[in-house]
């Protein structure tokens, strides 16, 4: 029995000067008809397309009120329908043509606007022309950045969510259709604006900005369209244990520029101060007896201040001859205690106390008791009734105590 065969595959047989499409294929077409649920168009005289059902919807708003002369591309998902039509598929095609314009976007690092769809505690869901991509939290810019004191996940999260809805400009940093991976950066263009504000400052520079944000580790300083980061250590001389033990956001603060690394900048408060330890000895020698404030209380020792910008240490060896001793009893935080000076070093900007220096330890005593003289008689020889047995008594009893 001999196959009928359709006028389309017939023109497929007759030879290869026709241009025919297959599966997969993004063809040109114009519309020629519209309804309701279906666009027909005609492929340059070789045959009729219909783009239907599921397949006439597509995110770009370049298929949204098509009219007839109207030019169009769709993508080729049978070669002949029940109707003898070439199904076609507006989506496929736009999916297509949207990742072909990012790889664009990727090779020539083009800067592109992106809406935020979504957060997760890993970053932003983001939209690219139809595609959806991943916006990492390490790849956002200073601005958006969720600077979260002690790093709480869930705040992190809540300050992600704040940004759904807006749009940012990004950076096409890595992308892959078949895995249907796009990464994006804000944190790129953000450097990239940084480099040429940044040729303009040196190390050594002094600025002036304003807090604008403060964390464990540090407080961050905007000047101009540049941001930078004090480090704690370099906020002030003495030692604290938060940036908002000093500053708050919207403070107005000096600082020079320690360091420069690629788009980051580093600053210190601290160098624009005079140093109080360069003339510590005015103030302080070794064997003074001093009064502080026991400001943290660690198994190490003590932190004590002594003014607002001498700080020293009692080291828990130099809190008690007990090796065992818990330093929780021995003092509290904000407690005011007395302490010998046992070391200055003015370089280092350390300064050492000590407590147990004040009070003569049961060793000592002890000593003391084993040296009582004997009772001499008036020819100079020891008595023999009670002078040897006294001593005696009194290392019997201090050994007691």
């Amino acid at each position: 029995m001999t196959e009928q065969v359709s006028e389309f595959e017939q023109l497929l047989l007759e030879g290869p000067y026709l241009n025919i499409p297959q599966v997969g294929d993004v063809v040109t077409g114009t519309v020629i008809g519209t309804g309701r649920r279906e666009v027909r168009i005609d492929l340059g005289g070789i045959a009729t397309g219909v783009v239907r059902g599921k397949e006439l919807f597509a995110e770009s708003s370049e298929y949204a009120n098509l009219e007839p002369g109207t030019e169009v591309e769709a993508t080729v998902m049978e070669m002949e329908n029940e109707g003898g039509e070439v199904e076609l598929s507006f989506r496929f095609a736009g999916q297509q043509k949207a990742w072909e314009e990012i790889r664009a976007f990727f090779t020539s690092g083009e800067i592109i606007e992106t809406k935020i769809l979504e957060a997760n505690k890993g970053g932003l869901i983001v939209r690219v022309n139809t595609v959806n991509g991943f916006l990492p939290v390490s790849q956002l810019s200073p601005e958006h950045y969720p600077r979260v004191s002690g790093g709480d996940k869930n705040k992190i999260l809540e300050k992600l969510k704040s940004y759904v809805g807006i749009k940012m400009k990004v950076r096409v940093i890595d992308v892959n259709e078949t895995d249907e991976k796009l990464i994006v950066s804000e944190k790129a263009v953000w450097e990239d604006q940084q480099k040429n504000v940044l040729s303009k400052f040196n190390v050594g520079d002094a600025v002036e900005g304003e807090v604008t944000a403060l964390a464990d580790f540090g407080a961050f300083i905007k000047f101009g369209a540049l941001e930078g980061l004090v480090h704690i250590s370099e906020i002030a001389w003495q030692r604290i244990d938060h940036p908002r033990d000093l500053l708050k956001i919207g403070d107005m603060v000096k600082a020079e520029i320690i360091g420069i690394e690629g788009s980051k900048i580093f600053l210190s408060m601290k160098k624009l101060i005079r140093d109080p330890w360069q003339n510590v000895s005015e103030r302080y020698n070794v064997g003074d007896i001093v009064e502080g404030t026991v400001l943290k209380v660690n198994p190490f020792g003590f932190f004590v201040e002594l003014d607002e910008e001498i700080h020293g240490l009692a080291h828990v060896s130099e809190l008690s001859d007990d090796p065992e001793v818990d330093v929780t009893t021995l003092g509290k935080e904000g407690e005011r205690m007395k302490f010998k000076i046992v070391s200055i070093e003015p370089n280092e900007h350390r300064l050492g106390l000590s407590l147990k220096s004040l009070s003569p330890s049961k060793k000592k005593s002890a000593k003391v008791a084993t040296e009582v003289p004997a009772e001499i008689t008036p020819e100079g020889s020891t008595s023999e009734d009670e002078s040897v047995e006294a001593p005696k008594e009194a290392v019997a009893d201090t050994a007691t105590e």
